[in-house]
This record gives structure tokens, C-alpha cells and sequence, in this order.
């Protein structure tokens, strides 16, 4: 595992989740939308809190999840955009980009971001986390959200 994704779960299993908390018993589904096409994205890790109780899970990263699944096919350069679809928004993201044992986070500006433009399959883990209103320290939510891509 990463360090920056295992700075993540201990990010997500020491982050206090508010008694007020969301609606469902898990993060909302999320898409990623290339274009006119949309696609799901596969829930990964994450920490809710609804009906007064908080609960984590812990998944493998985004290229065990995805094992068999075939990649979403794009274009080099072409731009993703993160959708959830679900009241309140995330407060933040961070994007990471996963290819050949490197993680990087990149660049994530207004929910999209730019495919790279070189051949080549990438995995990637959206992370969304809501915070509480008053208290910035307090997590409502947070989410890993999983895809790969296959730029052809």
C-alpha cells in the first residue's frame, strides 16, 4: 500500500464522525462523466455516519477492486468530470492517479480533470469527504471512489 493511501485510512479511521449525521447507510453512488458518456465508479474504502452511528470499511486499492473489470476507453488529453449526485456536495476532493506501482495526486479543478495523453491504462481513486460546518476537524463522510481508464 501506498503512503499516501494509507495516509488516507488513518485519515478515515481517526477522523471523528459527527452524530448529526448523513443520510444512507453508505457514501452515494457516484459517476464519472468523458463527454456525453457516463459510467459508474466502485465504492472503495470509506466512513459514514447515519442514525446516529458511524461505520468504516477498509477495501483493497483500486486495482485489486477492479480486477476484471474492463477499463473505460478515452481518448489522450480528454477531460473527466466526478459526479455525485447527492445533497449536501463533498466539501473536498483529492484525485490519485495510480499506474505501474506510482501513486500521484493530480491536478482536480471545479470536479474534473484531464486524461493523460499517454497510452496506456490508469487506475484511479477519487477520495470525497464531507466536513461539518462548524467544525472543519469533524467528518461527516469520506469516500474512495474507484475507476480506471484506458487511453488509446
Amino acid at each position: 500500500m501506498s503512503k499516501r493511501l494509507f495516509v488516507f485510512f488513518l485519515f478515515l479511521t481517526l477522523t471523528a464522525c459527527s452524530k448529526n449525521g448523513m443520510v444512507g447507510e453508505e457514501p452515494p453512488k457516484a459517476m464519472i462523466q468523458v463527454g456525453k458518456e457516463t459510467y459508474e465508479t466502485k465504492l472503495g474504502s470509506y466512513c459514514w455516519s447515519s442514525n446516529n452511528q458511524g461505520k468504516c470499511v477498509d477495501t483493497a486499492g483500486p486495482v485489486e477492486l477492479l480486477k476484471g473489470k474492463n477499463p473505460i476507453a478515452i481518448k489522450p488529453g480528454k477531460a473527466v468530470t466526478f459526479k455525485v449526485n447527492y445533497s449536501p456536495k463533498p466539501d473536498e476532493f483529492d484525485v490519485i492517479q495510480f499506474i505501474n506501482n506510482k501513486d500521484t495526486i493530480i491536478p482536480f479543478d471545479n470536479g474534473r480533470f484531464t486524461a493523460p495523453t499517454q497510452k496506456g491504462i490508469y487506475y484511479y481513486s477519487v477520495i470525497a469527504r464531507w466536513l461539518d460546518k462548524k467544525d472543519k476537524n469533524i467528518s461527516k463522510g469520506d469516500a474512495s471512489y474507484v475507476f480506471a481508464l484506458e487511453v488509446k
